[in-house]
């Protein structure tokens, strides 16, 4: 099949693409740090969230698998502003008090978003990404990670305030809708590598690549949503800090998520990719230890910040190894390889919090690094592969 080649994006097109990251960030920080909250305003045991949570995950596997759907039939764009529309409605709705039921209803639905766009972003990525001198992934998820801080320290400031969480919720739910209308007239409507004109790729996906760098996702987002999810209830709930401080390990374990993603790009150009992911995971694994072995306040938020190597860099590595194994195919790889994620979110969320209700938050914050260790291997499909260039239009 001919391929012709995809020219570089316009800036406003990079913007907008890196707002939908960063809105995603936004909503993510504030679901995780508004948990203990949610946990009291419902009388909810640390089993009942990991439950809720996994209903979550559950949500956007189906939301992956959705973006997938609408990406082969139409386009990224469109598969990226549904999920984006679904978080939106969730977030408004989560916002008001509602009774239980369409409380969890809307909790789903943000999980459907949440699947939806964390494949039709990396997508759109990737997309954008092609044709252009130097790497754009990292710098990407680090508007992600820049706008989780800012979620973070929004809850900070409001969770005590007679607004509440609600209020936060709802920001993010105007912040969504914004960028839907800034992405309706700028994302590119481009189907991975081909052209609109030319039929779909028939070439078989191969299987080993996706379910090798699939590993390092999962591996990551375990390591991810057991800080995301627990972080602030272990510091309030076990260490006792105060309601303000809570998500400050949240906060420092972001901080240095977006140190990571701020170089990666860097670094990618300069060092083999699987050194880097190999010493992410040996440092966020330290992380893990400390969190583990130093049961206090600021033992706990260096821990944290420590992990955080771990999802600044995995993370777009990974995809940007996912969109190498078949460029034409791209779109579809990287929403099977997301599925990675929810995984990885059922994972860390999920046996992290059953542990800790049996045994406590040091041990069970050790399940990580047991998985990290044995998906080191696996970093080995980061290698670059050859790359055969697409076929540029002949002049006349």
């Amino acid at each position: 099949m001919e391929l012709s080649p995809h020219l570089p994006a316009p800036r406003a097109e990079l913007a907008s693409v890196g707002s939908t990251y960063a809105v995603q960030g936004l909503g993510y920080a504030v679901i995780a740090t508004s948990l203990p909250t949610i946990q009291a305003r419902q009388s909810l045991d640390a089993t009942m969230v990991a439950l809720l949570l996994l209903g979550v995950s559950l949500a956007a596997a189906g939301g992956s698998v959705l973006a997938d759907a609408i990406a082969i039939r139409r386009n990224s764009k469109a598969a990226l502003l549904s999920g984006l529309a679904a978080q939106a409605v969730g977030f408004f709705m989560m916002a008001t008090a509602q009774p239980a039921p369409i409380y969890i209803g809307a909790v789903l639905l943000y999980g459907v978003g949440l699947g939806a766009v964390d494949a039709s972003s990396a997508m759109q990525g990737v997309l954008v990404q092609r044709g252009r001198p130097r790497p754009l992934l990292g710098r990407f998820f680090a508007a992600y990670t820049l706008a989780a801080i800012v979620g973070a320290f929004l809850m900070v400031a409001l969770v005590e305030t007679p607004a509440g969480a609600g209020a936060v919720l709802a920001i993010v739910g105007v912040v969504d809708v914004l960028v839907i209308v800034a992405g309706w007239r700028l994302l590119d409507t481009g189907h991975a590598a081909r052209n609109p004109g030319h039929a779909r790729d028939a070439t078989r996906i191969p299987r080993w690549p996706v379910f090798v760098i699939g590993t390092l996702i999962l591996a990551a987002f375990v390591a991810d949503s057991a800080v995301s999810t627990w972080s602030s209830v272990y510091l309030s709930g076990t260490l006792h800090t105060a309601a303000w401080a809570a998500p400050l390990g949240y906060a420092a374990y972001q901080i240095v998520v977006l140190i990571s993603r701020l170089g990666v790009d860097y670094l990618v150009r300069r060092t083999a990719r699987t050194v880097i992911a190999t010493s992410a995971i040996v440092f966020g694994g330290i992380g893990f230890v400390v969190i583990a072995l130093v049961p206090s306040e600021a033992g706990a938020i260096i821990g944290f910040a420590l992990t955080g190597v771990i999802a600044g860099a995995l993370v777009p590595l990974s995809f940007g190894a996912a969109g190498d194994v078949l460029p034409s195919r791209s779109d579809e790889i990287i929403a099977r390889v997301n599925l990675f994620n929810y995984a990885g979110a059922i994972l860390g969320t999920v046996i992290v919090g059953v542990v800790a209700d049996q045994t406590g938050f040091g041990f069970a914050f050790l399940i990580p690094l047991v998985i990290l260790v044995l998906v080191l291997p696996a970093t080995r499909a980061l290698r670059k592969p050859k790359v055969i260039p697409l076929e540029a239009p002949q002049p006349g």
